[in-house]
């Protein structure tokens, strides 16, 4: 049976490795859509590691609404794939 890590083991295993093409269109979609009300303090990067993803979607959730919940899933499962 595979190990389910928390989010805070990704970070740390996602630190410095880049993201996958899915993870960055998620990301990239989480500030077109709601960059200036969920992340209005996160700067977008071009290319992000799989940490800044994580962290994007940990906001997502704490500052958006369910839909932006729902986007904060997708990519949290998106990294979590990338291992």
């Amino acid at each position: 049976m595979a190990t389910r890590h928390s989010i805070d083991e990704l970070k740390d295993l996602g630190t410095g490795r880049p993201v996958t093409s899915d993870v960055a269109h998620l990301y990239h979609q989480a500030f077109a859509k709601y960059g200036t009300r969920a992340l209005w303090n996160w700067r977008e990067l071009p290319e992000p590691t799989i940490t800044q993803a994580l962290v994007i979607a940990d906001a997502l959730r704490i500052e958006g609404n369910i839909d932006a919940r729902r986007l904060a899933v997708k990519i949290e499962e998106a990294c979590r794939a990338a291992f």
